[in-house]
């Protein structure tokens, strides 16, 4: 499954702050030259972005034929990774191939498998036997076990812990420091919030969130002196 070319000059489909990571991901890898920033022409920044000129998406096959360009689509998980979805489809549609990044310090085992346009941001923690859709993003110090299967178009937020033999269905979202069980199905399109534990299977479309932390009644200088750590 993986489809990435490694030959072709790349064009990035965004221009906020992820793709400004993506951006610099790639630099670090220097295996991929970033030759444009493209976006829908309604959201274009100007002529350049981070010394890159822009395009309009409209305008990218004219000025950047995918005969010869690769893209990434490098957006965000709003509407639940729908819309990066739906531009990596409409880029499929006008014949590009989507390219995946994946950092150098990233050390993904030689046996994963993944689908196109996915960014893996290391240092990662990833298993043997572990496979991953199309469009996934997976941030630093994420984990995920072994013989576990990622869907289509998931979110994995640094930090956030994926067991063994887990089943993650397509469109998921899994914020920091998240934890999912061993062997447990996770259905499609859930949200899974910061410090949740799931434990058992879910359904599609659910939500887990978990309250924050009450603050406490003292203030952060009475309680140094009452605790005593700053005696440590």
């Amino acid at each position: 499954m993986k489809t990435e070319s490694v030959h072709k000059p790349l064009v990035l489909f965004g221009c906020g702050k992820i793709a400004e990571v993506v951006l610099q991901v790639l630099k670090q890898a220097g295996d991929r030259e970033v030759v444009a920033v493209c976006a829908d022409r309604e959201f274009l920044p100007g002529d350049r972005w981070q010394g890159l000129p822009t395009v309009a998406f409209e305008d990218l096959p004219a000025q950047f034929p995918p005969d010869r360009f690769d893209l990434f689509v490098a957006l965000g998980y709003q509407q639940m990774n729908r819309l990066r979805a739906d531009k990596c489809q409409a880029a499929r549609a006008l014949g590009y191939t989507l390219a995946s990044v994946i950092d150098p310090v990233a050390r993904l085992p030689a046996d994963s498998v993944h689908g196109d346009n996915c960014f893996f941001m290391g240092p990662l923690h990833v298993h043997p036997c572990v496979s991953f859709g199309s469009n996934v993003f997976m941030w630093s110090g994420a984990i995920v076990g072994h013989h576990s299967s990622i869907g289509d178009n998931c979110w994995i937020t640094s930090g956030a812990n994926i067991a063994g033999v887990v089943d993650v269905g397509q469109d998921s979202f899994f914020a920091i420091n998240s934890t999912v069980a061993h062997g447990v199905k996770v259905g499609a399109r859930c949200f899974v919030g910061a410090n949740a534990l799931i434990t058992r299977a879910t359904e599609d479309d659910q939500v887990f969130v978990v309250e924050s932390t009450k603050p406490q009644r003292l203030t952060s200088a009475q309680f140094f002196r009452m605790s005593r750590i700053g005696d440590l």
